[in-house]
């Protein structure tokens, strides 16, 4: 299973969201040094789940680090995020 499949995988089930997207991001830094060859080591993840509601933006970026706690220790060197409820996905399209 890749490492994008494995993400959406792990944070559709913990999080059930009404919007996910993994965007892997390595082409942008290859040559780098953690940007090993053929990719799936840097991901950009915009979410949105209703169990964000009432948290900060620390907070929902704290739940998502924990879910993907074994993949930050591994293949992922980099994860950037967007986190919304789905209100506010809603409001941002």
């Amino acid at each position: 299973m890749s490492v994008a499949a494995l993400i959406e995988k792990k944070l559709a089930a913990a999080l059930e969201p009404v919007r996910l997207e993994i965007v892997d991001e390595s082409h942008l830094h290859a040559g780098h040094a953690h940007a090993p060859e053929g990719g799936e080591s840097h991901f950009h993840v915009t979410v949105a789940a209703a169990a964000f509601e009432g948290q900060t933006q620390v907070a929902r970026q704290r739940k998502v680090y924990e879910i993907l706690a074994d993949e930050l220790a591994g293949p992922v060197h980099a994860l950037s995020l967007s986190t919304m409820t789905p209100d506010e996905a809603e409001r941002a399209s």
